[in-house]
């Protein structure tokens, strides 16, 4: 399957959007390279407490019996062979291939203590590894100079590496905080990032038309109504941490996974696991509440039942059957059109003048406009920042590029300037140069104090557009 530009503006995006990104290349990013050998060194002691502590433990003393000296706590074959086959233990997900899963998500569900200490482990070595010792290994001067591409991704998007700058991580608190702790502008300037907001689901009201779709997205919360539904609440108010993990399930758990093709039976699983740390106000736990509802069954120590499990999927079956046929029916009928234009034609076409074409299957081929051309939509502000950046001959550089964001090594002096043609660019130009932009296109922007590090970033509110 392959991305192609089959018009001339499509051409020039590419074309210029390489230059740009080669530009944010050559400015590049500060490293605190005497902070990441510390914490290196830090998480190395760490990692070995933790190995030393796992190895007096039950599973370690089984898991060495088999293999003895070949023993690798790396291995997830070895891991899942120990649990599923040695342990007899039920595995609560399985692989494509059948064989009981060993990703974090399962390891947790199994409720055993000792992986606790080997899903540590494995965190903390990736911190150091793939995060940490890319910065010292590409640092040059105290500096990296991460390669934005856009020619080795098949089907949309950008990519990075030397290093993978687009790869440290956001969900997981440790990680990002200690790999952010490490970036820095350059002296005297601040770091100001700038996110398109849902951008996917405003690209989605484009290409689909779907009014309901479109109200929700400018008027109302359709994670938040999704959230009520699926647990059965009476009202959702995010400003409660406990409501806002089970909007966040609505979000994460339910509406995107449907809106990229997936189905009932695993969002059922993952809305579960969202229902363990989530809460109503009054301070009842979520699961107690859905037990109260008649949505699960739990047993005397708080875990699903797999008869609740199978409750509970059943109800979010039927939502998801009301979520297609009532409330998103314009969706689905652009699903089902565009399918059948591929099926008849062997490629369809973006928005922003490119040819998507090739074997694809259904989920990707109905994702990949809408993930390529909100790419677009990004790459085309990239590029007028840039160009206005150069023209004004401002101290202040775009030095980076993460999936819906912008990263700009601000001038504080240029900070409102900087902040006043982003937001015109982003919320403003786009929609003028590309008309079939029928909704407004909405970013966030958040704001590190001057020589700070990225991890300082707190939300700054960028100036109306006149």
């Amino acid at each position: 399957m392959e991305i192609q530009a089959t018009t001339y503006d499509a051409y020039r995006l590419v074309h210029e959007g390489i230059l740009a990104f080669a530009r944010a290349e050559r400015h590049g990013i500060r490293v605190d390279v005497e902070y990441c050998k510390k914490k290196r060194a830090h998480l190395t002691r760490k990692v070995n407490h933790l190995y030393a502590k796992l190895r007096e433990t039950d599973l370690y003393k089984t898991w060495y019996k088999v293999y003895g000296n070949k023993l690798n706590t790396e291995s997830n074959h070895q891991l899942a062979y120990i649990l599923y086959t040695v342990m007899k233990m039920d595995p609560p997900k399985k692989t494509k291939s059948g064989k009981g899963s060993t990703d974090e998500e399962t390891l947790q569900q199994l409720n055993v203590p000792e992986l606790d200490k080997i899903l540590e482990i494995r965190k903390l070595l990736k911190i150091r590894d793939t995060y940490l010792n890319a910065f010292l290994k590409e640092q040059v001067h105290g500096y990296i100079h991460p390669f934005f591409n856009l020619h080795t991704v098949r089907t949309y998007r950008s990519s990075s590496d030397r290093p993978n700058f687009q790869n440290i991580p956001k969900r997981d608190e440790q990680a990002m905080k200690t790999s952010r702790r490490a970036i820095f502008p350059r002296p005297g300037h601040q770091i100001l990032a700038v996110d398109f907001s849902g951008i996917e689901v405003r690209i989605a009201c484009c290409y689909t038309e779907d009014e309901k779709l479109i109200y929700d997205t400018l008027h109302g919360d359709m994670h938040g109504d999704m959230a009520v539904e699926l647990f059965k609440l009476d009202s959702l108010n995010k400003k409660y941490p406990g409501e806002k993990n089970l909007r966040q399930g609505g979000k994460n758990g339910f509406v995107f996974p449907q809106f990229y093709g997936d189905y009932y039976g695993n969002c059922a699983l993952n809305l579960l696991e969202w229902a363990k740390i989530g809460s109503l106000r009054d301070g009842t736990p979520a699961l107690e509440h859905m037990q109260n509802k008649g949505l699960v069954t739990l047993t005397k120590d708080g875990k699903v039942t797999k008869k609740g499990i199978e409750k509970f999927t059943e109800h979010v079956k039927k939502i998801e059957e009301d979520f297609w046929n009532r409330r998103y029916k314009g969706y689905k009928k652009w699903k089902e059109k565009t399918w059948e234009e591929y099926q008849k034609k062997g490629y369809i076409k973006f928005l922003t003048g490119f040819t998507y074409k090739g074997v694809a299957r259904r989920n990707e081929l109905l994702n990949a406009p809408i993930q390529g051309t909100a790419f677009h939509s990004l790459l085309w502000c990239f590029i007028e920042v840039d160009k206005i950046a150069q023209e004004e001959e401002w101290d202040t550089a775009l030095c980076g590029q993460i999936h819906d964001e912008m990263l700009t090594d601000t001038n504080p002096d240029e900070l409102e300037r900087v902040a006043k043609t982003i937001q015109r660019v982003t919320c403003k130009d786009l929609p003028e140069a590309w008309p079939w932009w029928i909704i407004s296109p909405e970013v966030e922007a958040d704001l590190c104090p001057v020589d700070a590090s990225w991890n300082t970033k707190q939300e700054y509110k960028l100036p109306e557009v006149e």
